[in-house]
C-alpha cells in the first residue's frame, strides 16, 4: 500500500477507536506509520481525509445490507418482502458490537464543530440516496434519476437516519425490520383507502 491508503486505513482505525472530534492528525499519522505531510498532499486536510475514511467504512458494511453478502434475489424488487429482507440486514449491522453507525450520530451532534466533515459528508449522502434504491427497489444505481434520488433515495435515507439514532440511543425499544415493514404496510393501507374515498 502506498500513503495515500496507509492513510485511509490509519483513519478508519482511529474513528472507530476515538471518533470524529478526539482524532488528531498525529493519531492518524502514528496509526498509518506516514507523515503529517501526507495528509494535506493526498486528501487536502485531516477532515476530509476523515470524511473518506467514514465513508469507506460504511461501503464495507454495505455487503451486509444484502443477503450473505450477496445481491437479494430472493425477493421481489420494491415488494413489502425486500423492503423488510434489506431492512433486517440493515438492522442486523446495527446489533453488532461495536457498531460504527454512532459516527453518524457524532457528525449530527457535533456538526457545527465538524464542518469539513460535515460538508464532505452532505456530498457522499446524496450518493448514499442513489445506491439505497436499486437494493430495495432493483435496477442499476446508475440508471437512478435525479428524481428518484431526491425522492424515493431521500425517504430511504430519512429511515435509515431515524434508525441510526434509535439503535444508537435506545436499541432495547429501536424497531424491528417486522415494525417498520408492518409500520409501512398501514401506512399504504391508510393511503389507498383516503384515495378510494376522495375519487
Amino acid at each position: 500500500m502506498g500513503h495515500r491508503e496507509d492513510l485511509l486505513e490509519g483513519a478508519k482505525r482511529c474513528l472507530l477507536e476515538k471518533g470524529f472530534v478526539r482524532t488528531t492528525a498525529r493519531d492518524i499519522v502514528k496509526e498509518s506509520g506516514t507523515n503529517l505531510a501526507s495528509i494535506g498532499y493526498h486528501y487536502g486536510s485531516k477532515d476530509a481525509l476523515l470524511a473518506e475514511a467514514y465513508v469507506s467504512i460504511v461501503e464495507d458494511l454495505s455487503g451486509d445490507f444484502e443477503a450473505g453478502g450477496r445481491a437479494v434475489t430472493s425477493t421481489e424488487p420494491g415488494s413489502l418482502e425486500r423492503f423488510h429482507e434489506v431492512w433486517s440486514n440493515i438492522i442486523g449491522t446495527m446489533r453488532k458490537p461495536g457498531s460504527p453507525w454512532h459516527l453518524s450520530m457524532e457528525v449530527l451532534a457535533m456538526g457545527d464543530k465538524l464542518p469539513g466533515v460535515r460538508d464532505h459528508l452532505a456530498v457522499a449522502q446524496r450518493e448514499a440516496a442513489r445506491g439505497i434504491i436499486p437494493l430495495l427497489m432493483g435496477g442499476r444505481e446508475e440508471d437512478v434519476s435525479e428524481e428518484d434520488v431526491d425522492t424515493v433515495g431521500k425517504f430511504y435515507l430519512t429511515l435509515m437516519n431515524g434508525l441510526i439514532a434509535q439503535w444508537t440511543f435506545d436499541p432495547e425499544t429501536a424497531p424491528s425490520a417486522d415494525e417498520l415493514a408492518d409500520g409501512l404496510r398501514r401506512v399504504i393501507a391508510a393511503g389507498t383507502a383516503t384515495s378510494q374515498r376522495s375519487s
